[in-house]
């Protein structure tokens, strides 16, 4: 691994990340669902309660902060932020790729993530590698990186477009089924499956239903499109660049993805949502079509970025805005919204 050139790649991703041409706006299918308002609902609104169960751990909210960055110098002090203000509204937590800690094995990387670990002792937080070093990676070498987090699972991500378009990529994903069942059956800790961006069909969710997952992270079109991103990064008129643009809206978006999980997955695999939520009323939107836990990604970097406090009052609307739209649907928690009716608009 040449390193600089790692470092430099992961800090490309943050700033493209940021960048709205990179944003799949508009197709997560978010605005074609309605929820259906109740005039008269027969609660009130300090009896609502965002309190779910995430792998088997009770937590105060559905969100969780999906996985973004690690690998360079500021990842550190980002994904602190992150976690201690996770800890504190009782939000899960997913670390950026630990490819770094997984190859280079000598101690520096997973040293920082255990001073991070004795700062958040109580957070719900996942370790992250890609599936083309799953494939290839001893078991050894993973419980190592999941150990030095001290992490209540794994997640495995899958990003092929990005891979393929991705000049230093690695697209080899063959064997990548066998590795993920082998995973599962050896590591001893839940192991979660999440797209980067281009969400999952229904035939792909039927294949893993007969796994043994804790979750599955559909992670739709509809938000980061890391297609467009190495484009970007690959520079125009390069080749990379050209095919990004091609598959510049590739993917599944993120409402159709949850609605193929509900019908694909079995109730012992947990439905997690991303892909262009940017709001409370996103992710009631995702709950009441059957999603179990909801993340975000974007917006909670960019609050980070400006702070702690920034961060604490992005959160705290997020949960006040899911707590207006369970009233508002006459629900008392989450699991009552999902019993309530839901409106797919039709496309003009």
């Amino acid at each position: 691994m040449d390193l600089k050139q790692f470092e430099e790649r992961k800090l490309d991703h943050i700033r493209h990340s940021l960048d709205l041409a990179h944003q799949a706006q508009g197709l997560s299918g978010l605005e074609f669902v309605q929820l259906v308002h109740e005039a008269l609902p027969d609660l009130d609104f300090d009896e609502i309660s965002l309190t779910s169960n995430c792998l088997g751990v009770c937590l105060k909210t559905p969100f969780y902060v999906a996985g973004m960055t690690a690998g360079h110098e500021r990842a550190f002090q980002i994904n602190r932020t992150l976690a201690l203000l996770c800890q504190e509204r009782g939000w899960a937590m997913g670390v950026g790729s630990q490819r770094r800690d997984l190859e280079l094995q000598n101690g520096a990387g997973l040293d920082a993530w255990k001073e991070l670990r004795d700062q958040v002792p109580d957070l719900v937080l996942f370790a992250n590698l890609g599936i083309s070093q799953v494939i290839r990676a001893d078991m050894r070498d993973l419980r190592r990186v999941v150990d030095g987090l001290r992490a209540q699972a794994l997640v495995i991500h899958l990003n092929a477009l990005q891979e393929v378009v991705q000049p230093e990529g690695t697209p080899h994903f063959r064997g990548s089924f066998e590795a993920i069942a082998r995973v599962i059956s050896e590591l001893g800790l839940p192991v979660l499956l999440k797209e980067t961006g281009c969400g999952f069909s229904e035939a792909t969710l039927r294949r893993i239903s007969g796994l043994r997952l804790g979750a599955v992270d559909l992670s739709g079109l509809g938000g980061t499109h890391w297609g467009r991103i190495e484009g970007a990064r690959a520079g125009r008129g390069s080749l990379h660049a050209e095919v990004a643009t091609t598959f510049a809206n590739w993917g599944e978006s993120t409402v159709n993805s949850v609605r193929a999980a509900a019908r694909a997955l079995p109730e012992s695999i947990e439905v997690w949502a991303s892909g262009g939520v940017r709001s409370g009323l996103d992710a009631a939107k995702l709950l009441a079509l059957g999603a179990d836990r909801i993340g975000f990604a974007k917006p909670a970097l960019e609050a980070a970025l400006e702070g702690a406090e920034r961060l604490r009052l992005w959160m705290e609307t997020r949960e006040f805005e899911l707590k207006t739209a369970l009233f508002c649907t006459g629900s008392l928690n989450c699991k009552e919204l999902q019993a309530k009716e839901v409106r797919i608009l039709e496309r003009s």
